[in-house]
């Protein structure tokens, strides 16, 4: 069985991958800027930047197999100099130091967002398609950058097995995407006019599609989806919500003024994921691994359903 490093263990979705890792008996150890209380005894986590040589440090005292790369700023209340930083730089580091001390996997968790919400998007987008966010998008650019700069490295180092991994909308009870949190509200506010197509997985076939990538040291990129795509509006019914459509222009300026004024945690080019598809194909992730989600998009909806 592997050694598994995971950075951003302490994080919801490190805690959980962790939680898989072990049943199939994998050793784990991993790093993040806080600390895990109540951790299983059997895993080692440090307090550590992945952009810090601490890092490097880390690697080479655990000498891990496999890394598997959760350590981002996901949220937009950090300074966008800070979150470029860690996410774009601090990725390169990670990589180089892995590389150097001869590991022999690293999976990059990524996202569907790089592909962006575009009018003229086709359903289920394959791994060429280009990733466009930043068009409409620019917040969150620093994702794209790096899921680009990591495939960079695919090429350039073919002696380590690296691959990123771009799943669709996280749902469950400890994880959770940006559409995921949009959904969870009672009265959900959407677009007057639109009702894109939208996929979801659940958290625990998330974890397994990265036990997966671990265990077979993928090399590449790969879409991760779930069991199939509703309308956006049936989502937000199935989680127990209301959606209440409203013209484009009051969305936009009030979204504008209350992530200005810190009230509201998604920037104004969020807006495009709850008007426009951005629906992926999965094929490719399935063919190299046999993965299949075990959960229905009704089990999916049951994780977070209000009672």
């Amino acid at each position: 069985m592997a050694k598994v490093l995971i950075t951003g263990i302490s994080g919801s979705l490190g805690r959980l991958l962790t939680k898989h890792l072990l049943g199939r008996g994998h050793a784990v150890c991993g790093i993040d800027r806080k600390p895990w209380k109540n951790r299983p005894a059997a895993v080692n986590v440090y307090e550590a930047d992945v952009r810090k040589k601490k890092t490097e440090d880390v690697i080479r005292k655990e000498r891990p197999d496999s890394i598997v790369h959760l350590a981002f700023i996901r949220h937009f209340a950090a300074n966008p100099a800070l979150r470029h930083e860690t996410n774009v730089n601090g990725t390169r580091h990670l990589i180089e130091f892995a590389v150097g001390h001869g590991v022999e996997s690293i999976v990059v968790f990524s996202s569907s967002y790089v592909y962006g919400a575009l009018p003229e998007n086709p359903f289920y987008m394959d791994e060429t398609f280009p990733l466009s966010v930043s068009r409409t998008y620019p917040d969150i650019r620093d994702l794209a950058e790096l899921d680009m700069l990591t495939t960079a490295y695919i090429w350039q180092h073919p002696e380590t097995a690296i691959a990123v991994l771009r799943p669709v909308s996280i749902l469950g009870k400890q994880v959770r995407s940006a559409l995921g949190r949009y959904l969870v509200h009672d009265y959900v506010p959407t677009v007057l006019g639109f009702n894109p197509m939208a996929q979801f997985i659940h958290e625990d076939d998330m974890a397994t599609a990265l036990v997966l990538a671990v265990e077979q040291h993928l090399r590449g990129v790969f879409n991760v989806v779930g069991p199939g795509a509703v309308p956006l509006d049936v989502a937000i019914r199935e989680v127990g919500g209301t959606p209440v459509p409203l013209p484009e222009a009051l969305i936009r300026l009030v979204v504008t003024r209350l992530f200005r004024w810190g009230l509201y945690p998604f920037p104004i080019g969020a807006i495009d994921f709850t008007k426009y598809q951005c629906t992926l194909n999965g094929e490719r992730f399935s063919a190299a691994t046999g993965f299949q989600p075990a959960n229905s998009l009704e089990a999916i909806f049951a994780s977070v359903r209000k009672k």
